[in-house]
């Protein structure tokens, strides 16, 4: 048995936030890796048309998880910021169930379903309140452990879909079955009620001191740098669809390669606390960073061959630490406040989004998917590097 489940399952905070982030890997890996791919082939958007509605998406986002995250330092009670989140993702995938057009989708994943994001945000500030009440040297183990919750659903969700794809069925059904997940989010955050955190936190601070804080040099400069590390698992997501099409391969492949991918994430997750005795959290993200990178510029290259499978090695061991550890580093740059520091992922996505667009537009205008991976890549280890020369001599 996994070691930091049992302080999960009986703290009720804690539990709140794994069920959260189960049922938003369910969502995620419902609709992730199919977005571009009906974007862009089945409702026929243009490359800067994708690369725009991006940018609007991010920058929803990071406004909207700010402002949460400050709101809910302040009120010490998330419930409703969350369930607000819930029902936009709701509302936003009903929508494109009933109404599956271009203007709905940019409209859908431009605004509402960035604003849903939120919930995914606070999921993680929740958490860190919740095991505020346990051992300082437990809580590493339980925070990934839940973080690990997120990856679990791929793992079980896409190879459903590869089967289902294989029967013939149409892939916009991936939206009715993301507003299922949507509302079993808004019925667990109904039914909830106040979550039992059991450890007080630092009350928040106000708006004005809260957005001081979060734009200190210090913070932002390490914000900016981890922006594209997470570019580089967006533009997988973006790209993973488009390259295995365009080599000749089905929706049936996409979701197994990403299911594939994720199932082996999770023991590298669970495998990390152990890592992290022994080796500085940020040298863990650059190596996670440069492993990802590896698997994402050879993609493109090997996506019609056999060996194309053999990525998902590096892929999985890269990911577990590029998606699991940027969170803690954000959340501990203001350990007090933990939903003004999970807001940071929401600055982070924003850099790593801006990369994202510049990477889709720049690479697809010059030569094609796999030059859009090269530039990620290595704009990528370029600012990761940075950060490893800016934390040499922190504690």
């Amino acid at each position: 048995m996994i070691p930091a489940l049992g302080p999960v399952l009986r703290a009720p905070g804690l539990r709140l936030a794994a069920l959260l982030l189960i049922l938003n890997g369910v969502f995620g890996a419902t609709l992730a890796p199919y977005t571009s791919l009906i974007g862009i082939e089945r409702l026929g958007l243009s490359h800067e048309a994708y690369a725009a509605m991006i940018i609007c998406a991010s920058t929803v986002f990071v406004i909207s998880s700010v402002l949460f995250g400050i709101l809910g330092d302040q009120r010490l009670d998330r419930r409703r910021l969350s369930l607000a989140a819930a029902a936009a993702m709701a509302l936003g995938t009903g929508l494109m169930s009933l109404f599956p057009t271009a203007p709905v989708f940019l409209f859908v994943h431009g605004v509402l379903t960035p604003f849903g994001g939120t919930l995914f945000v606070q999921s993680f500030a929740l958490a860190r309140e919740a095991a505020a009440a346990r051992p300082e040297a437990e809580r590493p183990a339980i925070l990934t452990t839940i973080r690990a919750g997120f990856a679990l659903p791929w793992v079980l969700v896409l190879p459903i879909w590869s089967a289902l794809f294989r029967t013939g069925i149409d892939i916009l059904w991936v939206y009715p079955a993301a507003c299922a997940a949507a509302l079993a989010l808004v019925a667990v955050l109904w039914r909830a009620g106040r979550a039992q955190v059991g450890g007080r936190i630092a009350g928040g601070l106000s708006l004005r001191a809260a957005l001081r804080e979060l734009s200190a040099l210090p913070v932002m400069a390490r914000v900016l740098l981890l922006g594209p590390a997470s570019s580089i698992v967006a533009l997988y997501m973006t790209l993973l669809g488009l390259v295995l099409e365009g080599a000749g391969r089905t929706a049936g492949d996409v979701a197994l390669y990403a299911a594939g991918l994720a199932g082996l994430e999770v023991p590298f997750m669970l495998m990390l606390p152990r890592v992290l005795a022994r080796v500085s959290q940020t040298r863990v993200i650059a190596a996670g960073t440069a492993l990802y990178c590896c698997h994402l510029a050879l993609l493109a290259p090997l996506a019609a061959t056999p060996f194309v499978w053999l990525l998902l090695l590096p892929g999985a061991m890269g990911g577990a630490a590029i998606l699991t550890q940027p969170i803690a580093y954000l959340q501990e740059l203001l350990a007090d406040r933990p939903g003004a520091g999970a807001s940071l992922m929401a600055l982070q996505k924003i850099a790593g989004d801006g990369v994202t667009a510049l990477c889709f537009v720049l690479g697809t205008a010059l030569a094609g998917y796999w030059l859009v991976a090269l530039l990620g890549t290595f704009i990528a280890l370029l600012s990761i590097g940075a950060l490893l020369a800016l934390d040499r001599h922190r504690t």
